[in-house]
């Protein structure tokens, strides 16, 4: 009997112990490995022509492959267009993978993309099959062409061709007999026909190069001559047992760039034609090439090299005339927006502009005589979303209070005024995607407590029709960890009001002081400061658990909408102002919360954040204990031309900014610990950043710690086990070199 007693009681006292234990730990195999809390998205919607309607990718669950469905948009009922089965090709047992999808004009054949490769960062080269809905058949274009080699096929306006490029060529193809045209024959090493070099796509946006005309005649393309264009070589030192050299044209700043020109062919065969642009094709970018709708006429933006100048151009095909109907200029940089709706039949087109200090939206007429302001009012307009002519109405993303989150916002075309918010009482991110009727949309939204929500959207009164995904097993999840979500907090510089984040530690005692990890990007190009889920920003999230407060702070330049003397205030001081705000942001940051041990700040960050780390290390090197710089540019000169001269200028013109904006120059200040991170097959950030820093450090006899990743690229992510090795090395530095848990 006391046997069986104390049997029981030791089985209690075990369970209970259990039962009381801590919720279960974030590990970073959990993160990076196991993959665990990532939120599912909607794959590839896509809105019918009467907006009544969508398209999907889904899985097919018995047999995992791909299929295409669509849904009625009031009641739901689903349709299975294009089942897994019939994307099996012949000699096949596997479908098709559909990575991307599009439509002819009359719904009688779909364009599928698979098989696809990356080309400089994004998936853009692979196989294109088309599927006939009357004959339920398969056909892979351009069967007698490379096997993965095509890239941007889009149908012709009516549906009986497409178009694509293949090793730098245009190619029509017909699909009554798969007879293949093409149109440019010259592409090659140096040049490119309808698709562009690395630094236009990496910078300018630009990938897509070919546009079909409305009635199918023509096909206007982009054609870019590399020849003059630097090459930066990489060296692969573990694949063979000898070493392969790759070549990268790859303009770096104040060198030559790609000469670039707009032209045209027909559709059938034939010479191509090029529109004579006034000003040095490699010293300016044509950025922007469209058709005017329903004609064969192109609207086409012009950058000067230093790139605060947009001349905007008309070009008649038949006359071979261009004509400069609007010139935007800023005394430090523009940036590229490409919100153009044409409307009343072509009369007038919308233009994004900073010209009254804000980011807002224009109404032009075609000639450029006519300006008229449609969205006043001391805000930034983030992005058109959609135009309703017939309403007069304008709906945008913005936000006119909290520079953190994004809504979306109504104004009236015809009356100018203050915008209305039709996303109506919930905080946070929101994206849209309109129906092209403007009825409905599919509305994404999230917080850093919310995962992302997917829902259906009647916009007459933003009424939620029914939710397609909500995370909310993965937020749950997350809540089960007892990790603490991001608290939003502002600090005063004294020149200006910060925003930024914060992570506590589980178990955070406010009596105690706790190091602090900064967590910086810093660059024009984007910002950290977001109300949104960013898949629970898990790696900030495990280092907290550790016993670290983790901070995050959007320093002056960043892409925020706070208008453009925000954005453009660091134009020739590139890594000057922005660690300013950093540094005094950190020092009040220590003031403001006395749980904060300012001899126990840490800092890190990647690309343009690996810049500002070193800059911060480097420049007030009493501020920082530790920091980390990964995949980084120490010497501005070594960036390419278009990112690098658009905010710092132009060197032998510019060599100030360029030397004082420079991490490199002042590597001899350093007084903390440094690790420097970088793959030496980056075709972004050169691993020449790295050596060349390294060299200056050892020269300046500083110690530090260094890890190179062999052939990885900027993401450093290629390669099992790369992406867990990478936070693992972070993690041991951070717990040698900055000590966790809070003091006393």
């Amino acid at each position: 009997m006391k046997r069986h007693t104390l049997f029981f009681l030791a089985l209690w006292i075990f369970s209970h112990s259990i039962a009381q234990e801590p919720a279960r730990k974030l590990t970073l195999e959990n993160i990076y490995v196991k993959r665990s809390l990532v939120t599912r998205g909607i794959r590839d919607l896509q809105w019918s022509d009467d907006g009544k309607a969508y398209f999907m990718v889904e899985q097919d669950m018995p047999s995992g492959g791909d299929e295409l469905v669509l849904y009625n948009v009031k009641d739901a009922r689903r349709l299975v267009l294009v089942s897994a089965k019939e994307l099996i090709p012949r000699g096949e047992n596997r479908a098709l993978e559909i990575s991307g999808y599009g439509w002819s004009p009359a719904y009688d054949k779909l364009l599928i993309f698979t098989n696809t490769k990356r080309v400089w960062r994004y998936n853009t080269r692979g196989d294109y099959w088309i599927f006939d809905m009357a004959s339920r058949s398969l056909t892979r274009l351009g069967r007698s062409l490379e096997s993965c080699s095509l890239m941007f096929a889009k149908f012709s306006p009516d549906g009986t061709r497409v178009a694509y490029v293949s090793r730098n060529n245009i190619c029509v193809e017909s699909l009554a007999d798969q007879k293949i045209l093409k149109l440019t024959e010259d592409g090659g090493e140096h040049t490119i026909n309808g698709t562009f070099d690395w630094v236009y796509e990496e910078e300018l946006d630009c990938r897509d190069g070919f546009r079909w005309s409305s009635d199918g005649s023509l096909i206007a393309y982009w054609k870019s001559d590399t020849r003059n264009v630097g090459k930066f070589y990489m060296i692969n030192n573990v694949d063979s047992i000898y070493p392969e050299i790759i070549s990268v044209p790859y303009p770096k700043a104040g060198t030559a760039n790609p000469a670039v020109k707009v032209g045209f062919v027909s559709s059938g065969g034939g010479q191509s034609k090029w529109f004579d642009i006034p000003g040095d094709p490699a010293n300016h970018y044509l950025a922007r090439m469209e058709f005017v709708p329903g004609t064969n006429r192109l609207m086409i933006q012009q950058l000067n090299r230093r790139q605060n100048t947009n001349k905007v151009w008309i070009a008649d095909p038949v006359s071979m005339t261009v004509n400069n109907i609007l010139t935007e200029s800023d005394e430090a940089f523009l940036d590229i927006h490409d919100d153009i709706w044409w409307l009343d039949g072509n009369k007038y087109f919308t233009w994004m502009s900073e010209r009254d200090g804000w980011r807002h939206l224009y109404r032009i007429s075609a000639d450029g005589k006519s300006v008229t302001l449609l969205t006043p009012g001391n805000y930034d307009v983030v992005e058109v979303q959609y135009i309703d002519e017939k309403k007069g109405h304008v709906y945008l993303i913005a936000t006119t209070e909290n520079y953190t989150e994004r809504f979306l916002y109504r104004c009236d075309m015809n009356n100018p005024g203050s915008p209305e918010r039709i996303t109506a009482g919930r905080e946070g991110t929101h994206e849209y995607s309109f129906s092209p009727d403007g009825k409905y949309a599919l509305h994404e939204y999230s917080t850093v407590a919310i995962p992302n929500v997917y829902e259906l959207v009647d916009l007459q009164g933003h009424k939620t029709i029914r939710t397609l995904e909500d995370n909310s097993q993965v937020g749950k999840d997350f809540k089960d960890l007892g990790l603490n979500t991001k608290e939003f907090f502002r600090v005063n510089t004294g020149e200006v009001t910060i925003d930024g984040w914060m992570i506590k530690p589980p178990g955070f005692d406010a009596s105690k002081k706790y190091p602090v990890i900064f967590y910086i990007y810093g660059e024009p190009a984007g910002s950290t400061v977001t109300n949104d889920w960013q898949r629970g920003d898990l790696w900030h999230e495990y280092l907290s658990q550790l016993g670290y407060i983790i901070m995050s702070i959007d320093n002056r330049g960043t892409n925020v909408p706070r208008g453009r003397e925000w954005r453009k205030c660091i134009y020739l001081k590139s890594g000057i102002i922005s660690t300013e705000d950093q540094v005094k942001a950190a020092q009040k940051i220590s003031e403001l919360f006395p749980f904060v041990d300012p001899q126990r700040l840490g800092i890190w960050g990647w690309s343009g954040g690996g810049n500002s780390t070193l800059n911060c290390m480097f420049r007030y090197p009493k501020v920082f204990a530790a920091g980390i710089a990964v995949a980084f540019v120490s010497n501005l000169r070594l960036y390419d031309t278009i990112y690098m001269e658009r905010y710092t200028g132009i060197p032998g013109e510019d060599d100030e900014a360029y030397d004082k904006g420079s991490a490199i120059n002042f590597a001899g200040n350093l007084k903390g610990r440094l690790m420097l991170i970088h793959g030496t097959g980056d075709d972004n950030v050169h691993y020449q950043n790295c050596e060349m820093l390294v060299n200056e450090l050892i020269r300046n006899g500083k110690t530090f710690e260094m890890l190179a990743y062999p052939m990885r690229t900027h993401g450093i992510n290629e390669g099992r086990g790369t992406s867990l090795h990478l936070r693992k090395s972070m993690e041991k530095f951070w717990l040698e070199n900055l000590p966790a848990g809070g003091r006393p």
